[in-house]
C-alpha cells in the first residue's frame, strides 16, 4: 500500500495517481488537514512493544505498519474541528495534532519520498546544502551569507559589483491575505547605498555566474533527469527562470557528464533524500555550477515540456519501495518513443 500525503488541489499527485491506477497499484491519498476534524488516528502498544498504527479517513481504514512507501508531497497542516470556536484553543489543538502526527511519521518504517518530514525540513537550509555540495566536489559560486555591512561591501568590491542577492531561508511574507516571495536580483549601486540595512535580516550574496543555460536536474532514487532551461533567451528569465516566460524560454533534455550525474545522486543520498530537484548553471565555457537543491521541488512542468518520464520513475519508486537504477539510455525514453 502507498500513502500519498498532499492537498486536494495537487496536480502532481493527480498525475501520479492516474499512473498508479493504470498499474493497478494500491494507494490512498490523505491530506493531514483532515485530522482530527474528519479523520481518526489510533496508536497502540502491547506490553512487549508490538505496535498498531491505524488511520481512518472516510471509507479508508489503513494499517500504517503495512505501508511500503509514503509520498510526502504538499500536505496541509492538521486542522481543528469547526465546532471549536475559541482561537487560542484551535491553535493549541493544531499544534498538538501537528506534534502527534510528526511523532507518528517518525515511527513508520517504510520508504519516504523525498524523505521523512523532519529530513525534508532540514535539507531546505541553503547554507547546509552549499557545505555538503562543496564537500562532494561541486563547483559553487563564491557566496556570502551575512548581516554585516562591512563584509557585504568587501564582497561587492572583490567581485567588481557583479553580485546577486537572494533569500537565505525559505520563508514567505504573508500580509493582508497575500503571500509574497522574492526572486534573485542583481545588487545595484543604489542597493549598496543602503548596505547598512542588511543588519536587520540575513541575506545570501553570490558572484554572478555567466550562464549558457540553466539546468533543473530531477533525481528520483538512482535515476537522474536533467533538463535545460534556456533562461538567457528572455530578458524576463535572465536572472531567475522562476519568472517563467514559457513562450520565449525553450526547455530540452540535457545529457550530463557522468561525473556530474554521479555527484547529483550522491548529493541526494548524502542529504538523506530519495528525490531532489537540483538547480545548476552551465557556463559559456562548459562548467557546471551548483546553486541549490529543493528536496520537494515541482517537476511536472519540466516533464510536460521535455518528455522526461519523471512521473514513471516516481511510480517505480513508490511501488517497489526502494530506488530503481535504470541505464542512461532508458531514462531518456519518452512517450513519443525512441531517445530524446
Amino acid at each position: 500500500m502507498i500513502l500519498i500525503l498532499t492537498a486536494p488541489d495537487d496536480e502532481h499527485a493527480d498525475h501520479v495517481a492516474s499512473k498508479l491506477r493504470e498499474r493497478d497499484a494500491s494507494f490512498v491519498r490523505f491530506n493531514p488537514a483532515q485530522f482530527p476534524r474528519e479523520a481518526e488516528i489510533s496508536l497502540s502498544y502491547s506490553t512487549w512493544g508490538v505496535t498498531s498504527y491505524t488511520l481512518r479517513a472516510g471509507e479508508d481504514q489503513i494499517d500504517l505498519n503495512t505501508l511500503q512507501s509514503i509520498w510526502y508531497r504538499r500536505p496541509d497542516p492538521p486542522a481543528a474541528h469547526d465546532e471549536i470556536g475559541d482561537d487560542s484553543v484551535r491553535d493549541f489543538i493544531k499544534q498538538e495534532s501537528r506534534s502527534f502526527m510528526q511523532d507518528l511519521w517518525n515511527g513508520l518504517d517504510c520508504l519516504w519520498m523525498p524523505a521523512s518530514p523532519s529530513t525534508v525540513r532540514q535539507t531546505q537550509y541553503k547554507a547546509s546544502q552549499l557545505k555538503v555540495a562543496g564537500e562532494l566536489g561541486f563547483e559553487l559560486p563564491p557566496t556570502l551569507i551575512t548581516t554585516s555591512e562591512a563584509d557585504l561591501l568587501d564582497f561587492y568590491s572583490r567581485h567588481n559589483g557583479n553580485i546577486i542577492s537572494k533569500l537565505a531561508g525559505f520563508s514567505f511574507l504573508e500580509t493582508v491575505g497575500h503571500t509574497f516571495s522574492r526572486y534573485t536580483e542583481m545588487v545595484t549601486k543604489r542597493d549598496i547605498a543602503y548596505a547598512q540595512q542588511v543588519r536587520h535580516c540575513p541575506m545570501i550574496f553570490q558572484a554572478c555566474v555567466p550562464k549558457r543555460v540553466e539546468l533543473r536536474i530531477t533525481v528520483v532514487g538512482q535515476q537522474v533527469f536533467p533538463a535545460e532551461i534556456h533562461s538567457q533567451s528572455s530578458n524576463h528569465t535572465r536572472l531567475d527562470w522562476r519568472r517563467y516566460d514559457d513562450y520565449q524560454t525553450p526547455y530540452f533534455p540535457h545529457e550530463l557528464p557522468s561525473d556530474i550525474e554521479r555527484l547529483c545522486v550522491e548529493l541526494v543520498e548524502r542529504l538523506g533524500l530519495c528525490y531532489g530537484a537540483i538547480d545548476m548553471i552551465v557556463t559559456p565555457d562548459g562548467r557546471y555550477v551548483f546553486l541549490e537543491i529543493n528536496p520537494n521541488g515541482q517537476y511536472l512542468w519540466i516533464e510536460e515540456a521535455t518528455g522526461l518520464p519523471i512521473s514513471d520513475a516516481i511510480c517505480d519508486l513508490l511501488i517497489t519501495g526502494w530506488p530503481v537504477n535504470r541505464s542512461v539510455e532508458q531514462k531518456y525514453e519518452s512517450s513519443m518513443g525512441g531517445v530524446l
